[in-house]
Order: structure tokens, then sequence, then C-alpha cells
């Protein structure tokens, strides 16, 4: 088997466990239409009825797809959605997940970076997404520095993180791949202080050079440089929640490196990312 044949076989066998009879669905557009057939052919390979739906791309991560397919989605026990845009934060997901399926979306996801960052240790991110989650369960904050200048606080409390190791395989169950991170939802409320940012920026890219975000009680209120001001730019087109410090992730995944695909980027080991939003 080839690395992306492994990598394939391992998002339908081992991450997403389907199983003989099971419907499963994977949604794609024109440009991953190949990586697609690959995942339906093992899909049926593993005893399923396996579906193939393309869209068109959409103009931003999060709009909605068409209505037959998000009802095919729901309609489902199993979604795969290697599509450009991303279709994590739509209602047809969180609709889909609500129903019992089990989703893995892979947005800008390409051959090589799954076959390479799916060759990961997967006993080990295991056990290190798991570590990672369980540290900041027990924080009440969540601080962060680093030489270029960081010293951002986040307030971890109530909260609770989730692994992410791949590890879809009960119903409603969510996440992205690659994978390779722990997670947890900062209350968007309080958190202060500057994070530099020296690696990438959701919707532009790696950075030219490092960006420092302000943040104060728990949204971003300024950034600086070219990039920065597009960052804000971005964060506030959908309303006042965009600015709002919505995650705090810690990367696990020895096989991730720095490309500016947000996808992999922040599942490189020992890295860490915020992200803002709703």
């Amino acid at each position: 088997m080839s690395d992306l044949e492994h990598a394939v076989d391992a998002v339908i066998n081992e991450c997403l466990r389907v199983r003989d009879g099971e419907a499963v669905l994977v949604v794609c557009n024109p440009v991953t239409l190949g990586l697609a057939e690959r995942l339906r052919g093992a899909a049926g390979r593993a005893g399923a009825e396996a579906l193939l739906a393309m869209m068109a791309e959409r103009a931003t991560h999060g709009t909605e797809p068409p209505a037959a397919i998000a009802a095919a989605m729901a309609a489902s026990d199993v979604v795969l959605c290697p599509t450009q845009q991303s279709l994590s934060h739509t209602a047809a997901r969180r609709e889909a997940n609500e129903a019992g399926a089990r989703i893995a979306t892979l947005p800008e996801v390409t051959d090589e970076m799954l076959a390479r960052v799916m060759s990961a240790d997967m006993p080990e991110l295991r056990r290190r997404g798991a570590a990672v989650a369980a540290a900041l369960d027990a924080a009440s904050e969540a601080r962060i520095t680093c030489p270029n200048g960081s010293d951002l606080t986040l307030s971890l409390a109530g909260r609770t993180a989730i692994p992410d190791a791949g590890e879809l395989h009960e119903p409603g169950a969510f996440g992205n791949l690659p994978c390779g991170e722990g997670f947890i939802s900062p209350l968007e409320t309080e958190g202060g202080g500057v994070l530099v940012v020296d690696g990438t920026i959701g919707g532009i890219g790696r950075v030219r050079e490092p960006i420092t975000v302000r943040v104060e009680g728990g949204r971003a209120v300024e950034a600086t440089g070219e990039e920065g001001a597009r960052l804000l730019e971005m964060l506030r087109a959908p309303g006042p929640e965009g600015t709002g410090v919505a995650e705090l992730g810690i990367g696990t995944n020895e096989k991730a490196i720095l490309t500016g695909n947000l996808l992999e980027d922040e599942k490189i080991l020992g890295t860490c990312h915020v992200a803002f939003g709703a």
C-alpha cells in the first residue's frame, strides 16, 4: 500500500470504524474529487453503502451545503467532508451529528498532507491528546508566553477540554482529520494580554512577519501590520461575537509541519493556537 492508501484506510477503519451495512456519505468539491473517490472506495470495501456528493466551492468557510446534501448528511451513519471550505461550523453538520452521524471534516486537505500527517503514531497521539486535555481540565487559567513577546492569560474555569486523536467511533462524534491536538473553549468574557502570531492565520496563511494581537476582556481589539488588519476585518465581519476568544489548542502530531494550511499547522507537536469567533 502507498502512504496515501494507508492514510485512507486509517480514516475509514481506525478513526471512523466504518461497519458493514452502514450508510456513508462523502461530500467533496471538484478539486478534491480524487481523494473523495478513494475514501468512498475504502468505505465500500469495509461493507458500507458508500455514496459521493460533489458540490461547488463556497465563498467562505462555514457556508451551508445545498439542501439536498444537508438532508443526505442527516440520513447517513458516517459523513466525510474533504472540501476546500470547511463544513465544520454549519447547521448541516450540527443537525447530522444530532441525528447520530459520525462526522469527519477535512477542509483544504491534500493527498500529500493526509498521507504524511495520518502516518503519525496513533496510540501516542491518543496518549498525548488525553494528557493535554487532562492538564487543561485541571487548570483554572492558561498563560501563553513565548520568546517573541506573547503574554496572554485566558480563563478556563468551568470549561471541559477535548482530545482530538481521531477517535470518531460513537454516534454523534465529530472532529477534523488529520488529527492531533487537545483543545478547550476559554471563557469568552475574560482574558487579556498579547499573542504574537508567527505561524499561520486562517484565511491568510503563513504570516510574513510576526503579528501582535492584543486581547482585552476576552476579545481581540487590536492587531499589528497589514495581515493583522486583515485578521480583524475577517473577525469583525460577522458581528461583535467574531472577535471573542473561542479556543485554545495544543498540537500533538509529530508528522505535522508548518505549511500555511491551518488544518495541518494547528496540529504541529508542541505549538499552541488560539481561535476567535462565536
